[in-house]
């Protein structure tokens, strides 16, 4: 069944989803075989735009319409790639299915686009040691097989991708208030300082393939467990970087919540603990990084609908405290595990 397209826009860099009509959806749907039905609903996605379809079968399929210019083809292929590996060794993800040639990433209409099984789910509150501890385990075994080979294609968490180069696009493209500039221009002068301190004090620790962007938004949870849905920020870093944003509440919290997540996670694989020093500044650098990823995307009318009050004054005054908070954090000593 062929859909009649009734809007062209013309797509840019700047709002590369203008063009992304529901009849260009069902349209690249009809092109692998699915045949949708009308039922189309946007779900939770800013990156991308990410849509449960329904089908004449009356079954539901996932699709992921990918940005452009995000990620090369290569790159996302790798991701696939990876999810599956997960899959096949049993661990409760969600790879992209694949059609024709055995193709999990499709291209039609200038978009690339990947259909997923729709898999139910709530988001968790990790709350308790058996819910920690069985996160610690599903990460674990996602760390033992992403630490077998390296990501040739998807780039590594750094300072200068996650701290330099944000900060400086932010200084640069007028999104402070005039009179916030110069503290926001020397707090994160600092806090980077900071951020070097804590990796010079860790040393030299290993890289390997992580889920990336590991925080309770991303995991969805069913009477079975735990399962991730959305591997799009996967590349290569410290294991530590797939704990810490699990963590939450004062000092005394986070540590018997960190070990928790250790007792299970050590089962499937190691832990380095000269990491921990590594937890407040890879904080510092998403805090930094997240606010240039808002900047970049302002133009897409997706993202000043999504966070209105970015661009005011107050969202920087609280930015600027939030940076002086983690310096400070960034002085004291790592978690200490009993």
């Amino acid at each position: 069944m062929k859909f009649e397209v009734t809007i062209i826009a013309m797509k840019t860099n700047l709002t590369p989803f203008s063009a992304l009509t529901p009849d260009i959806i069902f349209n690249a749907l009809d092109s692998i075989g699915l045949s949708g039905d009308g039922r189309l609903l946007a779900l939770n996605s800013y990156e991308n735009r990410v849509y449960q379809v329904g089908l004449t079968d009356s079954s539901y399929k996932v699709t992921k319409f990918y940005r452009p210019e995000r990620w090369s083809t290569a790159a996302i292929l790798e991701e696939h790639d990876f999810v599956q590996e997960l899959f096949d060794a049993e661990l409760p993800v969600v790879p992209a299915l694949p059609f024709g040639d055995k193709q999990t990433l499709i291209h039609s209409d200038g978009f690339r686009f990947s259909v997923f099984p729709r898999q139910g789910g709530r988001v968790p509150e990790l709350e308790g040691r058996d819910k920690l501890e069985w996160m610690g385990r599903f990460i674990g075994r996602i760390h033992a097989i992403g630490a077998l080979k390296k990501f040739k294609e998807r780039p590594t968490l750094d300072i200068v991708s996650f701290g330099d180069d944000p900060r400086a696009y932010l200084l640069a493209n007028n999104f402070l208030p005039t009179d916030l500039l110069e503290p926001y221009r020397t707090v994160t002068e600092h806090a980077l300082e900071g951020v070097r301190r804590c990796f010079e004090r860790a040393g030299k620790v290993n890289n390997l393939r992580l889920h990336g962007d590991c925080y309770p938004g991303n995991i969805l949870w069913t009477d079975e467990g735990p399962h991730f849905v959305d591997f799009d920020d996967s590349r290569m870093g410290p294991a530590i970087q797939d704990l810490w944003m699990l963590l939450s509440g004062d000092r005394a919290e986070m540590t018997v919540q960190l070990g928790h997540l250790l007792n299970g996670y050590r089962t499937f694989y190691d832990f380095d603990t000269r990491e921990l020093h590594l937890i407040e500044a890879l904080r510092t650098l998403r805090l930094i990084h997240y606010s240039a990823w808002i900047a970049r995307r302002w133009d897409d009318p997706a993202f000043p609908m999504a966070f209105p009050w970015f661009d005011t004054p107050r969202y920087w005054q609280d930015r600027i405290i939030e940076l002086r908070e983690q310096i400070a954090l960034m002085n004291e000593g790592p978690l200490e595990l009993g």
